[in-house]
């Protein structure tokens, strides 16, 4: 049985969502309907049955960072799979969703989208040595 590749998957997933949310594209106006989305299945889902949601959702919002600002599908230092930028940066899309699940508006997706041109601005921290 040959390796199935992750990425497809989550370009599956993205692009399902697309269609269902519906949306017209990866950019800012389908991260706005995602927002929206979210708000609306917010009272409908529990931490029980949230996780399959959270996970199309977030390939959906990772691939909408991939298109627009030119990230790419990584695994971060944890292993978690997320969205890389530069090889500086990472972010993970599925907790961006769960925590607009968790808090409501006040951890918007699309807010966090529209801040990543500055935070990709941002000079790195500095690493302290021992």
């Amino acid at each position: 049985m040959p390796d199935e590749n992750p990425l497809a998957h989550l370009h599956q997933a993205a692009e399902a969502v697309r269609q269902q949310l519906p949306a017209d594209d990866f950019n800012e106006a389908g991260v706005q309907r995602l927002t929206a989305f979210i708000e609306e299945q917010r009272p409908l889902l529990t931490r029980d049955n949230v996780q399959g949601v959270v996970l199309a959702l977030g390939a959906f919002l990772g691939e909408c960072l991939v298109r627009s600002y030119q990230g790419e599908w990584a695994s971060g230092p944890d292993g978690t799979t997320g969205v890389g930028f530069q090889g500086t940066r990472f972010y993970n899309p599925f907790y961006r969703v769960m925590l607009q699940f968790d808090n409501g508006l006040k951890d918007s997706v699309a807010e966090f989208y529209a801040s990543i041109p500055q935070r990709l601005a941002e000079p790195l921290p500095k690493r302290g040595w021992i």
